[in-house]
């Protein structure tokens, strides 16, 4: 590794302006060892290293370089696929050019990005297609004569929420496998035979643990067998985990499936079996209506037995709706004679019923160790049961599963201790951990604003107008250049509307464009302010003078009413715990730090993080939230904001 990272080594020979970080070096040794290591373990658990490497440390590059000279098949897992595209875009030609070598790397997105060939010939030979004007199938009849991959992602036309691609793309539950008449020309399997003959696979969280919740249930598996897993932005594992770890049913996979067999029996069937099967889905879509009509209006997360015990009739809507389930898959299994087709979609029906008896089911619901739940959306509704801990299912299909487990992220500790991804992930105390602080200058170059004793806890009535009037002042001060982040949208639109004809620099709103054009026009545009709630936290990387200020509204505590969540702190009261401290607290500090690691993105950038609440100074748990924060030197004025930036 110090060939590679050392002063003199190849980067800093092949990389103009690169720069020796005794960070990067120390990591890439440390993943370098674990790598080793768990191809000598004989105790059948993998070797465990976790990482927390804060921004400017190349955390990519130190765990890429390592992964490839191991000789093993290394899964790299991100949780966005921007940083799978930094990976194949970025980081592997920069590998290449500096170690004078051809990387063998693959990326895989889930089978949702691929066009399937055979759900495409299907569409295109539709009889009202044929008779609209289908511009974007022609494009896409154009892209597949050239394309070779059939990922979404060449597509930048597309919209992404276009209505023609999910009738187009390769979803796992509508797969004909080798029964496919175009088996031979499916992109996933070509990309399954690629997968199968490189090193290094770039894959998302989601498939991860996709595949990996296949190979347990004994399916097929998405990826081939690999010795070792790098996850980066590994601070999203639990939540993803959850996800595929329990059960999930929502009116829409339902409608999804009806509206399939529609389509199929419209271009395949008699004009008797057609009406069979249609009139047979259509009254199976009265039955769902009638199950759905028992959820309160209010849209929201919400426990289901409360629910249950409270609708008389919630048993006979359930009972009725699993059994026209299951009927669906008997008539389709009966309709097998015209094609494989009919078998996956009886497939898809059993597993639907499975799901909704698991999830909605009386005596299911009490099931130990999982938190039955609802959520009503707009236009659907869905139920999940998902798992209180996926400690034990991780210790029971990941960490015995491989010979090394590398997880990394710029933010994995809360007052500089891992125990809450430890106990939260499963991972016992032999497990060697690491932390490595950002070099940049924080202590010079940077501010940290809290308010002055006296301004409004956010639990006060008078806090949302003083937060706006605070805003609007520091906004002025700094001349915008601000990412202001909030943890509702209701806090946001208030302050847009406040901003609107107040402040002399353009606002840009979440949601009033798409999130790329809103961080292109932002970058773009240096005196421009961005209010923005959720995944702005994260992944918004804007160096320069267009992002000089981090704003952030108050302290993200989630909402304690949410079902999971309200369970999981529950778990920890019945244990003896403390479910504050050890649970609330630590989520907040974790989504806090990743909030405020937008400002700083390189050595040259300055600027001032701002956190509107004094809960910082007056609580208790305040100190844990200060001592996970940048080094930055701390004001409560606004004047010492204003000396800051007059030196700019």
């Amino acid at each position: 590794m110090k060939e590679i990272f050392a002063a003199g080594g190849k980067l800093a020979a092949g990389l103009s302006g690169f720069e020796p970080r005794e960070g990067q070096l120390q990591m890439a040794e440390a993943i370098a060892a674990v790598l080793e290591e768990g191809g000598r373990r004989t105790d059948g658990k993998a070797a465990v290293l976790l990482v927390e490497a804060e921004t400017g440390i190349g955390k990519t590059l130190a765990y890429l370089a390592p992964a490839l000279l191991s000789g093993q098949r290394v899964v790299i897992s991100t949780a966005t696929i921007t940083l799978q595209d930094q990976i194949i875009k970025k980081e592997i030609p920069l590998l290449e050019k500096v170690l004078g070598v051809d990387i063998p790397v693959l990326c895989i997105k889930g089978r949702q990005n691929y066009l399937c060939h055979y759900r495409w010939f299907q569409y295109r030979s539709t009889p009202q297609t044929s008779l609209l004007d289908d511009r974007e199938g022609d494009k896409i009849e154009r892209w597949l004569e050239t394309t070779v991959t059939g990922d979404r992602a060449e597509l930048s036309w597309l919209a992404d929420r276009s209505p023609l691609w999910p009738k187009i793309s390769a979803q796992s539950n509508q797969c004909l496998g080798s029964d496919c008449p175009e088996f031979a020309l499916c992109y996933v399997n070509r990309l399954r035979k690629l997968a199968g003959s490189v090193r290094l696979l770039v894959v998302n969280h989601h498939l991860f643990f996709s595949d990996l919740s296949l190979r347990q249930a004994g399916f097929g598996e998405i990826l081939p067998r690999y010795q070792a897993v790098i996850f980066d932005e590994a601070h999203h594992l639990e939540n993803v985990a959850s996800n595929f770890f329990g059960k999930h049913f929502s009116q829409y996979q339902l409608l999804d499936l009806l509206g399939d067999i529609e389509r199929q029996a419209e271009s395949a069937l008699a004009s008797s079996a057609f009406a069979a099967i249609v009139g047979y889905g259509r009254g199976l879509k009265q039955r769902l209506d009638g199950f759905a009509a028992l959820f309160p209006a209010l849209r929201g997360r919400y426990p289901l037995i409360p629910l249950q015990e409270n609708t008389e009739r919630w048993q006979e809507e359930v009972a009725n709706l699993g059994t026209g389930l299951g009927q669906l898959s008997q008539r389709c299994q009966e309709l097998a004679v015209q094609g494989e087709v009919w078998n996956l979609f009886a497939a898809r029906a059993d597993e639907l019923q499975a799901n909704f008896l698991h999830i909605a089911g009386t005596e299911e619901m009490h099931e130990s160790g999982f938190i039955h739940w609802y959520e009503r959306r707009e236009r659907t509704i869905s139920l999940s049961a998902t798992p209180v801990k996926v400690a034990a299912e991780l210790e029971k299909s990941l960490y015995s599963s491989v010979q090394s487990c590398i997880m990394t992220s710029a933010t994995l500790t809360t007052g500089g201790d891992f125990s809450y991804v430890q106990q939260r992930l499963g991972i016992d105390s032999s497990c060697e951990t690491l932390r490595f602080h950002s070099p940049f200058d924080y202590s010079r170059r940077t501010l940290l604003y809290v308010p002055e004793t006296g301004f409004p806890d956010p639990t006060a009535k008078d806090y949302s107008h003083s937060l706006c009037q605070r805003l609007y002042e520091l906004l002025t001060i700094s001349r915008g250049r601000a990412l202001v982040l909030f943890t509702s949208f209701k806090a946001m639109d208030m302050v847009a509307d406040f901003l609107e004809d107040r402040l002399d620099y353009p606002v840009l709103v979440q949601g009033n464009a798409s999130r790329q054009a809103l961080l292109n026009q932002f970058r773009d545009t240096t005196d421009s302010v961005l209010l923005a709630v959720a995944s702005f936290w994260e992944g918004v990387d804007v160096a320069g003078d267009s992002l000089s200020c981090v704003l952030i509204d108050k302290l993200p505590f989630e909402v304690p009413s949410d079902p999971v969540i309200q369970s999981r702190m529950k778990a920890i009261e019945e244990e003896g715990g403390k479910p504050f401290f050890q649970f609330q607290v630590p989520r907040a500090i974790l989504t806090l730090r990743q909030g405020v690691g937008r400002l700083m993105r390189s050595t040259n950038d300055r600027g001032v993080i701002g956190i509107m609440d004094i809960r910082l100074y007056t609580k208790g748990y305040g100190h844990m939230f200060r001592a996970s924060l940048p080094p930055s030197p701390v004001v409560r004025t606004l004047t010492e904001v204003e000396k800051f930036f007059a030196t700019d």
